[in-house]
């Protein structure tokens, strides 16, 4: 019997790891040697781990062992997308395998393979040169782009949305999460007026494509020295839906405090090398073939979403199921910061 170790320094780690090496032993008989798991500091809404057995690596993702909502934290749809986006232009891990058994690490999971590369907290990638900066940030462009380019019903994804107006749909999802977040009726009196703001302004659009859901900085990996996209990670929110959804949340980036989930605001992007929101919008719009342009209705849409998103991390936080020992406090002030940023567009709103 081989043995396992952890290498988180608080461990992190909320299964039995004997028993994910037993199962991977099953599973991946010819690997050998010592299992050594490390929980990420990624992966807030889904665990993710590294795993190492000799010179073999890999990502494991799985569902937090408190799931807050039924439709959320799907790493079943995760692990086909993956999947279908194999060889496409757009860059991911390949995926490698999935399980179903609870028994295993307490919930779903799969394996994915780790790839080199270089993954910022911010948009303003610090320690990077000004004119590898400007590569990465038309990489990261043109990577979203290509994502919304492709031909989802070829790649098998036809049936990877819901009919129906995705707007509405999404906003009725979405503000059932935050009934459930609230801590009370003055939590976050901006998000409640976005979320009134945006009821009233729902646009009838049919523009549709695979999207990512949220296509943040962090979430894309560059090349280990060039200045190019070689990953897209985390594709837990992705669906059939608006592309203009990702653009909104790509380009919160411009319009958020550095502090705020590591946006531009204040900084000198000419300085840094880094586009403005118009040069880089206008690039995507050419790269994408995309005629209809983002508007503030999906500018304070993405600053909803955001801001939900964040009212379940501080949940997940006070009840004792996140990773990081401050979720709570981060959570709840990212909330307010997206609604306050999704608010102050919404006044200059015609």
């Amino acid at each position: 019997m081989s043995a396992v170790t952890e290498t988180s320094a608080d461990r992190g780690i909320d299964f039995e790891i004997g028993r994910l090496d037993a199962y991977l032993r099953q599973a991946l008989p010819d690997l050998s040697g010592e299992l050594v798991v490390e929980r990420t500091l990624g992966g807030m809404s889904n665990p993710t781990y590294f795993l190492r057995r000799g010179d073999w690596q890999a990502v494991l993702r799985k569902q937090p062992n408190s799931v807050l909502m039924a439709s959320a934290h799907a790493i079943d749809r995760e692990y086909r997308v993956l999947n279908a986006l194999r060889g496409s232009a757009v860059p991911v891990p390949t995926p490698l395998l999935y399980c179903t058994d609870r028994g295993v690490v307490g919930t779903p999971f799969y394996l994915m393979e780790r790839i080199d590369g270089r993954v910022f907290d911010g948009f303003a990638m610090p320690g990077v040169p000004p004119t590898d900066r400007r590569a990465m940030y038309e990489s990261m462009c043109a990577t979203m782009a290509a994502l919304h380019r492709l031909d989802f019903r070829a790649l098998g994804l036809a049936d990877y949305g819901r009919p129906g107006n995705y707007f509405a749909r999404q906003l009725g999802r979405w503000s059932q999460q935050w009934t459930q977040f609230r801590r009370g009726d003055d939590d976050n009196p901006d998000l409640d007026r976005i979320v009134a703001w945006l009821s009233e302004r729902v646009p009838d659009s049919d523009s549709i494509a695979l999207c990512h859901g949220d296509f943040r900085i962090t979430n894309m990996m560059f090349h280990p020295t060039e200045p190019r996209v070689v990953g897209v990670l985390d594709w837990e929110l992705s669906t059939l839906g608006h592309p203009l959804v990702d653009v909104a949340f790509n380009s919160q980036a411009w319009r958020m405090a550095t502090d705020e989930n590591g946006g531009l605001l204040g900084l000198p992007l000419a300085e840094l090398g880094i586009p403005t929101e118009e040069e880089y919008l206008e690039r995507y719009y050419r790269l994408a073939g995309l005629s209809e342009r983002m508007t503030t209705f999906h500018q304070v849409f993405a600053m909803f979403r955001g801001s939900v998103g964040s009212a379940g991390v501080a949940m997940r936080g006070e009840a004792g199921n996140a990773f990081l020992p401050d979720a709570a406090r981060v959570g709840r002030k990212l909330a307010r910061a997206y609604a306050k940023r999704g608010a102050e567009l919404a006044r200059g709103a015609p």
